[in-house]
């Protein structure tokens, strides 16, 4: 079926997006920065995003958004590199958001043993919420359009299956003959 070998080859492609994007965001979180004074870990929810809050508005926005889409794409490749289709939409967007939590805290624990590098409690907040949106902008909007191409795909597959297979049973169609140009009738499908 061609479903089935278009299905792997999603799940595949998502599983190598997903690693690839994995790398690339821990080659950039995990780099060390060396520096004279490093401030202590934030362990309380909010503080730097209302520091951030603080400060003009162009800059707080590149703050805020540099949180909310540096694991913004797993919320997209995940679902992709489990290749569920036909999945409830809630418990897809719980997994998905779980997975990026631990992906962030996972990250932020990391950092930890990195010079220059802190535990920041509102980036795991933001690294959450980014996948969360990124999931819920795109993922059910594409799921339901799969959903809709694999039911036209098996009506299809039904309408054939029922199809007349003789040439007598078959409606005629008109057709131009090419060389006398002349119209002639030919069957239908073929």
């Amino acid at each position: 079926m061609q479903h089935e070998g278009s299905k792997y080859r999603v799940r595949a492609a998502g599983l190598l997006l997903t690693a690839a994007y994995l790398a690339f965001a821990a080659w950039l979180l995990l780099r060390p920065h060396y520096v004279a004074w490093v401030p202590s870990p934030n362990l309380r929810p909010f503080s730097t995003i209302r520091a951030d809050l603080r400060m003009e508005p162009a800059q707080a926005a590149r703050h805020l958004l540099a949180g909310l889409g540096l694991l913004a794409p797993l919320g997209i490749l995940l679902p992709m590199a489990g290749g569920r289709i036909e999945t409830s939409g809630v418990a897809s967007f719980v997994r998905t958001v779980f997975a990026g939590l631990m992906v962030s805290m996972s990250v932020e624990f990391t950092q930890t043993m990195v010079p220059g590098q802190l535990f920041d409690v509102d980036a795991l907040i933001l690294n959450t919420a980014g996948v969360a949106l990124a999931h819920l902008l795109v993922v059910p909007a594409v799921r339901r359009r799969l959903r809709q191409r694999l039911t036209l795909r098996a009506e299809l597959a039904r309408t054939q299956e029922g199809a007349p297979q003789g040439r007598g049973e078959l409606r005629a169609q008109p057709t131009a003959d090419r060389r006398s140009g002349a119209n002639r009738t030919a069957p239908l499908g073929r």
